[in-house]
Order: structure tokens, then C-alpha cells, then sequence
């Protein structure tokens, strides 16, 4: 069977999170020691026991998220026997996801990846205030409809779709007033419903663009190598494999839409039969099945869930 892994992002973290890996397998305990090294930081008690607050900011969260898909990785790695250059034909990641993927590709290190996603988790909160910006998740609407409520409610301001994530599951990102509007604008144009999502800034919008320029800065610095298996990236919703392209598309990333939908369906369309979500919650497994009946979908978090797998590689 043709296999796809996908790395989830921001908002599967748990309290909690890789406790169960580092207790099975010596070789999670050795990711997470490393990404702690890296940043020379505890982020592993963090993960493990909280407090949720600081491990939701989104400085925090992203690397921890990553550490624990790479976790999941190196057990199948060195358990399994997997080869990932040989055992999926795509790699993706949601947002953040991206970066796990790139590691798990060996185009990033994973010390070099744990810092690049603090730094980024960093300019993206810095980016803006506060109370500034929202995000809102539209149920019920296409991404059509969905951009052009956006584009209605910006009279002026940033109000645009931030992830496309499934269809009738379409997240927008902006000024808070703007957002606000465009959930208003949702109800009448037949949106199941509208939530303002918890989140501490508007991502994926041209707020962001100081992160950006940030991140440019951030990943100039830094080594890529061609990834072992192509990455279906965000922004084209295709599969690219080139550095310097790759360098340039998680700048862009910053500020540009999640084309999740998209790049789910490329990878269908180029052959994949089954997606395996690497890391914390099941997030992406649940909207493989929302995008496509007929992908098969299922998640590696847990011990269990890995052992049960590896009898299949």
C-alpha cells in the first residue's frame, strides 16, 4: 500500500505528550534529551507535566510538537527497521508540521529544527499584540465562500482564510474586528456555525509578515539538505524537493493559507492509498476522512499504536 506521513501542528499538544514514548523506548527519551540540549531548556518536563499555559505558547508548543513526531520516527527507525526514504512516498506537515516533516527527511537536524521552531513560535506571537488579531474556524462552508466573506468583512483591515483544512472546515485569520464580521457575514451566508479559536495571534495572514521576515533571517542561517522523500508543501499544495525552494516556501508559509485539502488530495492523486499521522492527537487522521472516503487514515501516537504498525512495515 502507498503510504503518506503527516506530521500534525499547533493545537494537538497535550499535558502529557511523548510520557508514554520516553517510558517505552530509550531511543524517545534520546530525541527529547536532545531537543532539551538544543534549547537549553527542560521542554520534555514541560511536555510530560505541564503547566498547560506555558505549554500552549506557541514558543513552546512547536518544538514540542515536533519532538514528539520525531520521537515516533526514531522508534520506528531503530524498532521497526523503517527506512522513510523507502516506506512513503510524501511527506506533509500542518503548519508547524512542516518542520517535523523536513526533520523526519533529515533536510533539517533535529537540534537545528527545535531551534528554528522556537525562534519561529517567538516572531510569530511577536508579530502582533495581543487582543489584535483573531482566528476563526468557519464549519459548514468551501473555501470560496469562505474567501469571499473574508474579503467582504476586511473593509480595510486583514481578513483572510488562514487553513483549508477539509471540506466545510475553513479557518480565517486577521484583525479581530474583521474577524468578528466575517463570523457575522458566515451565519447569513448558511455556516453551520463560527468559533473563535484560542489561539494567542492571527497566523497565517499578512499580520504575520514580521514573522516572516524574521523567519527569512532565521533559516538563511541554516543547513538544508534535499529531503529523502518530496514534500507536499502548504503553500503550492504540491511536492517539492530543491533546498533553496524548500527555504523559500516556509517563509512564505508564515503569511500564506494552509492548503491542507489540497495537498492531501495531491497526494491521492499521485498514488497514496493511506496517510499515517506521526506524533500527538489524531488531528489529521480525522480529516483525511472529511477530504476523502476512500483514503485510509490512521495515527502513531502511542506505544500501542506503534507496535501494531511496525507488524506492517
Amino acid at each position: 500500500m502507498t503510504r503518506a506521513f503527516v506530521f500534525p501542528g499547533q493545537g494537538s499538544q497535550a499535558v502529557g505528550m511523548g510520557r508514554d514514548l520516553a517510558d517505552a523506548f530509550s531511543v524517545a527519551r534520546e530525541v527529547f534529551e536532545e531537543v532539551d540540549d538544543a534549547l537549553g531548556e527542560n521542554l520534555s518536563r514541560l511536555m510530560f507535566e505541564g503547566p498547560e499555559d506555558e505549554l500552549t505558547l506557541t514558543e513552546n508548543a512547536q518544538p514540542a510538537l515536533m519532538a514528539v513526531s520525531m520521537a515516533v520516527i526514531r522508534v520506528l527507525e531503530r524498532q521497526g527497521g523503517l527506512d522513510i526514504g523507502q516506506g512513503c512516498a510524501f511527506v506533509a506537515g500542518h503548519s508547524l508540521g512542516e518542520y517535523s516533516a523536513l526533520a523526519a527527511t533529515s533536510t533539517f537536524t533535529l537540534s537545528d529544527a527545535a531551534k528554528v521552531l522556537k525562534a519561529r513560535g517567538r516572531a510569530m506571537q511577536a508579530a502582533v499584540p495581543v487582543g489584535v488579531g483573531a482566528m476563526a474556524a468557519v464549519l459548514g462552508l468551501d473555501i470560496e465562500a469562505a474567501a469571499e466573506i473574508a474579503e467582504a468583512a476586511a473593509q480595510g483591515e486583514v481578513c483572510a482564510p488562514a487553513n483549508d483544512n477539509a471540506p466545510g472546515q475553513v479557518v480565517i485569520s486577521g484583525d479581530k474586528a474583521a474577524v468578528e464580521r466575517a463570523i457575522a457575514l458566515a451565519a447569513d451566508k448558511g455556516a453551520k456555525r463560527s468559533i473563535l479559536l484560542p489561539v494567542s495571534a492571527p497566523f497565517h495572514c499578512a499580520l504575520m509578515q514580521p514573522a516572516a521576515e524574521a523567519m527569512a533571517g532565521v533559516l538563511a542561517d541554516i543547513q538544508l539538505q534535499a529531503p529523502s522523500v518530496p514534500l507536499v508543501a502548504n503553500v503550492t499544495a504540491s511536492a517539492v524537493t530543491e533546498p533553496d525552494e524548500i527555504r523559500d516556501l516556509l517563509v512564505k508559509q508564515v503569511t500564506g493559507m494552509v492548503r491542507w485539502r489540497e495537498g492531501v488530495l495531491y497526494m491521492k492523486e499521485n498514488g497514496v492509498e493511506e496517510l499515517i499521522e506521526l506524533g500527538a492527537g489524531k488531528v489529521l487522521t480525522g480529516l483525511a476522512r472529511r477530504i476523502d472516503r476512500d483514503l485510509k487514515a490512521r495515527a502513531l501516537g502511542a506505544p500501542a499504536d506503534i507496535d501494531e504498525f511496525m507488524k506492517d512495515v
